[in-house]
């Protein structure tokens, strides 16, 4: 895994919680498509809150991921689905356990 990630949080609007997840599910091949994004997770906490983590292994691999097609698909339903803005924050990974 990366040294280097990406933590985003994301609150569906009343009603809008269905739509969030099935943007969320759609985005795995977009992920998959991406050679600098080593590890993607797209999850759900409660009734409105969902978010992604992902890791990278350096920083030209973070910002490609933050300019590419995921980013533009939830930026482009931002305002329908969402609450509020998406909450993403540039984090480093300290410790790590992996399979294998």
């Amino acid at each position: 895994m990366g040294s280097l990630g990406l933590l985003a949080r994301l609150e569906a609007k009343p009603g809008k919680e269905t739509d969030v997840e099935q943007l969320l599910r759609g985005a795995l091949p977009l992920a998959q498509a991406e050679g600098g994004t080593q590890t993607w997770f797209a999850w759900r906490m409660g009734p409105t809150t969902f978010g992604i983590f992902d890791t990278f292994e350096d920083e030209d691999a973070r910002q490609a991921h933050l300019n590419g097609e995921i980013a533009k698909a939830l930026m482009a339903k931002a305002d329908e689905l969402l609450a509020q803005p998406p909450q993403i924050d540039p984090i480093d990974i300290l410790a790590e356990k992996l399979p294998g």
